[in-house]
C-alpha cells in the first residue's frame, strides 16, 4: 500500500467510539456528513502521496467547519483546493484563514508537491466538534475548550495518533499547529507515549492570521527553519 492508500483508508474508517460527549457539543465528520468529502480527499492523497515515502507529520488541533470539515483534508479549504491543488469542488466556496496562511508557507517551501512529499498534516483529533451559541449559530469547538470534552476524547486522540503514525510518519520529528493547549497536550501524552524523538511547537495559523497578520512573513520565515531541521 502507498502512504495514500492508508491515508485514505484511515478517513474511510473515522468514526468517533469514545464515552458519550458533554452536553451541546457535536461530533463533526466530513467523511460522513460531506458528499464530496471522500472524493475530493481520496483524489488530493492519491495527487501527493501516491508512493512510499515517509513524511514528517503536523498536527493541528481539530478540523474546524470551513476548511478540513468541508474538503477532507486539513487546512484545505474549497479555494485552496482549486486554486492551488487544481482540484474539482461544487458547492459554497468557503473561506478558511488558517488555509490562506499555510498555502502561502507551502508555496514559500517550494510548492504543494515539494510540500507534500515531505509532510503529512493532519490533527490530534482528525474529527472536529461544534457547538451552537446563543443565536442559534453553530460554532467551531476546540477539543480542550472543555477540561471535560479533552478528557472524554484523550484515549480517542491517542489511538489516532498511533495509527497516524502507523501510515509511514518519521518519528524523529513532529510538528505541532499550537503553542498553548495543543502543544501542553501533544507533548504531555508524547512524554508518556513516546510517539516522537522530538515536538516542535509553532503558533498556530489561525493565531497568526487573527493576532499577528502584520508579522507573517516573520512566521513564514519561522515555520521554514523549523520544517529545514527535517533535512538534518
Amino acid at each position: 500500500m502507498t502512504f495514500a492508500d492508508r491515508v485514505i483508508k484511515f478517513n474511510r474508517q473515522l468514526e468517533y467510539t469514545g464515552p458519550e460527549l458533554p452536553a451541546g457539543i457535536r461530533i463533526m465528520n466530513p467523511f460522513r456528513e460531506e458528499e464530496q468529502a471522500l472524493r475530493i480527499s481520496e483524489e488530493f492523497y492519491r495527487k501527493y502521496y501516491s508512493d512510499e515515502n515517509k513524511r514528517h507529520l503536523i498536527l493541528g488541533i481539530n478540523p474546524g467547519r470551513f476548511g478540513g470539515g468541508v474538503t477532507g483534508v486539513p487546512f484545505t479549504d474549497p479555494k485552496r483546493l482549486i486554486s492551488e491543488c487544481h482540484i474539482s469542488y461544487e458547492g459554497k466556496i468557503t473561506h478558511e484563514p488558517s488555509s490562506v496562511y499555510v498555502y502561502e508557507v507551502i508555496n514559500a517551501y517550494g510548492g504543494p508537491e515539494a510540500f507534500y512529499r515531505d509532510i503529512y498534516i493532519n490533527s490530534v483529533c482528525p474529527l472536529g466538534f461544534t457547538v451552537m451559541d446563543n443565536k442559534g449559530r453553530e460554532k467551531n469547538y476546540n477539543y480542550y475548550d472543555s477540561a471535560v470534552l479533552a478528557d472524554t476524547v484523550t484515549p480517542y486522540i491517542i489511538q489516532n495518533i498511533k495509527k497516524q503514525i502507523a501510515m509511514g510518519v518519521d518519528t524523529e520529528l513532529c510538528f505541532c499547529f499550537g503553542t498553548g493547549q495543543n502543544e501542553k497536550l501533544i507533548k504531555k501524552l508524547n512524554a508518556e507515549y513516546g510517539f516522537f524523538k522530538e515536538v516542535i511547537a509553532l503558533e498556530h495559523p489561525r493565531f497568526i492570521m487573527q493576532y499577528k497578520s502584520r508579522s507573517k512573513q516573520f512566521y513564514i520565515d519561522k515555520y521554514l527553519e523549523a520544517f529545514a531541521r527535517m533535512k538534518g
